[in-house]
């Protein structure tokens, strides 16, 4: 605990655990984007679901490291690499959680829609949003539990900064006082996200839903 306090004073832990915080950010935020758009597509329509269905069961079947491996010896250690290396390991995770989201939409919701001439977006934020809720904290929970873990990879392999290089580093030295430094401010930092904000997010959705049902 005394070096986690001095590197901390030091100002050394927050610039690498915010360098980690945003390859984390950056990558999930691609990666629930583009998977949720794919998922929800492929949920919608068969013939999308039969071409992409493949490619999905690949992804989920490449180990994380030789996606990352062969994305720096492509492109080199480069950040756009890192990147990419993340946000490929975790998409098929987000596309196979909204796909089944996407399926279980109430058809008897969709003809009320038509009735009301309800518009693109009145069908997002009132039909489609609602009922795909509880798949995207799904995806959500999951995806940031292995993002964690898959970018302190990345940053062990072909960084020169962040919470993965510098466990790599005390390894290194067999410094396992530095390990547990760092490994207890990561951790920190995943509880608080989780307690801070996708735990209220959750609370004021179920709340949000239960006004809407009443109503």
């Amino acid at each position: 605990m005394s070096l986690m306090h001095d590197l901390w004073l030091q100002g050394e832990m927050q610039s690498h655990l915010w360098i980690t915080l945003q390859r984390v950010l950056i990558s999930f935020g691609i990666a629930m984007f583009l998977g949720a758009i794919l998922g929800v597509l492929m949920g919608r329509f068969r013939n999308l679901n039969r071409w992409f269905d493949p490619f999905l069961v690949l992804l989920l079947n490449i180990p994380a490291l030789v996606v990352i491996i062969l994305l720096y010896v492509w492109f080199g250690l480069v950040e756009a690499a890192a990147v990419a290396a993340v946000v490929i390991n975790k998409l098929p995770n987000v596309a196979v959680t909204l796909r089944e989201g996407a399926r279980t939409f109430d058809p008897e919701l969709e003809e009320m829609a038509q009735v009301y001439h309800f518009s693109f977006w009145q069908r997002v934020c009132h039909i489609w949003w609602p009922q795909l809720f509880p798949f995207v904290m799904v995806a959500t929970r999951s995806g940031l539990a292995l993002i964690w873990k898959i970018v302190l990879v990345v940053e062990l392999l072909g960084r020169s900064d962040g919470i993965g290089f510098q466990l790599h580093l005390a390894f290194q030295l067999f410094d396992v006082t530095a390990i547990l430094a760092y490994s207890f401010a990561f951790i920190v930092v995943v509880q608080l996200i989780e307690w801070c904000l996708l735990q209220p997010t959750e609370q004021y959705a179920v709340r949000w839903k239960r006004e809407q049902n009443h109503a």
